[in-house]
């Protein structure tokens, strides 16, 4: 008797499991593409306003970051708030945040396709709006307080700059790598040897001081250019200063096959999941 429950106990099971089966291959196409939509829909979402890869393209950063590392940007923490996103905790920028933002140019240059083609940049924030600025050896110098910043690539004498250590005792409009706009602007914002940051605009500044194109050449970044925050390097690859300048299929195609076989050896393991700061 007790043979018998089991075999059909057993046959019952096999009975459900068949079901199960059946059911599952019953999807149809039409079903199929929804789920893949779906998964694309969501991933193009997270790309578009929650986090957005991002690729280091030069040393302004060093050593904080470096040419090669790839980050996890976080696009909600400082984007304007929204009423359909209640829950979300949005902010201001602060001094001392690491923000990726769009370059600030009088007029964007055309892409291949004949649109304004923006140029996106990492630096560090500086100067919030009302701060009065200058900077004395290398030091900044912020509402009349001197600002502790161990990330900074120090100035010694063998790299001062008058222009990059002493700004903004020396006029951008004698500078290379000024913009027009900037250099016409700047009296406007000095006062008593500061510079100070108008109201919904920012400073920023690389940490490679002596190697840095920022706000000391092309002027303030308004709160509307701000894209976000790099929240971690995710992978980090060797990467010569110049790669990201070459273009052609047939270049990128040889540095694709150069990355797939360094892909261990040139790999920065150590900067994996690193969080920025």
């Amino acid at each position: 008797m007790t043979n018998r429950k089991t075999a059909a106990s057993k046959a019952s099971e096999a009975q459900v499991v068949a079901t199960a089966a059946q059911e599952r291959e019953e999807e149809t196409p039409l079903e199929a593409i929804a789920s893949i939509c779906s998964v694309l829909v969501i991933g193009l979402y997270i790309l578009t306003f929650i986090a957005q890869n991002f690729v280091i393209p030069s040393g302004s950063m060093e050593k904080t970051l470096l040419v090669g590392d790839h980050l996890v940007v976080d696009r909600l923490t400082l984007a304007p708030p929204a009423k359909w996103m209640p829950l979300v905790r949005y902010r201001e920028p602060r001094r001392g945040d690491i923000i990726v933002f769009i370059k600030p140019v009088a007029e964007p240059e055309p892409g291949p396709d004949g649109k304004p083609q923006y140029l996106f940049l990492v630096k560090r924030c500086i100067g919030i709006p009302g701060d009065h600025i200058h900077l004395r050896n290398g030091i900044v110098i912020i509402n009349g307080v001197a600002q502790p910043q161990p990330y900074a690539q120090p100035t010694t004498p063998e790299n001062f700059n008058e222009f990059l250590d002493d700004f903004p005792s020396v006029p951008p409009g004698d500078v290379q790598g000024s913009t027009e706009s900037w250099d016409v602007a700047f009296p406007n914002y000095i006062q008593n040897g500061d510079l100070v940051v108008p109201p919904g605009h920012y400073f920023m500044m690389g940490d490679n001081r002596h190697n840095s194109l920022d706000s000391r050449f092309w002027g303030f970044v308004p709160r509307a250019d701000i894209i976000g925050r790099p929240l971690f390097n995710y992978w980090s690859f060797k990467t010569p200063e110049e790669e990201y300048d070459q273009t052609g299929a047939g270049h990128q195609i040889a540095w694709m096959f150069h990355v797939v076989t360094h892909f261990f050896t040139d790999t920065r393991w150590g900067r994996t999941f690193h969080i920025v700061r």
